[in-house]
């Protein structure tokens, strides 16, 4: 049985992928986000909620301990937070990390030019590209809130195809990450619907 630390808990995707997760793992999760008030713990016996900030390391560190994958989606300062979550995971040994970013961060969508709202998504790749660890950077197009699993994966260098994908299938390939330890290791993909 898996355990994995969601950070960012209290975002639209992560909500999704974490029902998602309950749904069709027997994974164990930690749910790590401020103000944790917020969230209603709808399975205890599964679910352990922490209030921490990702900048807080100690509090990363404790967060991080007995974990088996990260999966962080986050907004705000992403390089700061991707270069705690960096050392944090250094600190404890933790190897596995799942991380959102956005499309077009390399410039990869065609009739797109780069724009600076995108600096912190491709930052924070930036750092986790340069870490040791097992990761997968995650690209999404558009979010939707489509009941739907239907989507296509491009790799780093290659043009990205589609524009939006539902949060649903997100959450889906999330799953295929953790339930198959070597798939997409050390590498940014980037998803979008077929």
């Amino acid at each position: 049985m898996k355990k994995i630390l969601i950070l960012g808990a209290n975002g639209s995707l992560a909500k999704v992928a974490t029902r998602y997760l309950l749904d069709n793992t027997d994974a164990k999760l930690t749910l790590f986000l401020r103000n944790s008030y917020r969230l209603n713990n709808i399975h205890p016996d599964r679910i352990h909620i922490i209030d921490g900030d990702v900048m807080d390391l100690e509090s990363l560190k404790y967060a991080m301990e007995g974990q088996d994958v990260v999966y962080a989606n986050l907004s705000g300062n992403m390089k700061a937070q991707a270069e705690t979550i960096i050392k944090a995971m250094h600190q404890t040994g933790l190897k596995r990390l799942i991380f959102i970013s956005s499309m077009g961060i390399y410039g990869e969508v065609p009739g797109e030019k780069y724009r600076s709202i995108l600096n912190p998504y491709r930052d924070s790749a930036t750092e986790i590209e340069a870490s040791d660890l097992d990761y997968t950077v995650i690209r999404p197009g558009w979010f939707t809130n489509e009941n739907i699993i239907d989507y296509r994966i491009t790799l780093k260098g290659e043009p990205f195809e589609g524009h939006d994908v539902s949060r649903k299938s997100i959450a889906d390939l999330i799953m295929q990450l953790i339930e198959t330890p070597d798939l997409y290791i050390r590498e940014s993909v980037g998803i979008s619907q077929v």
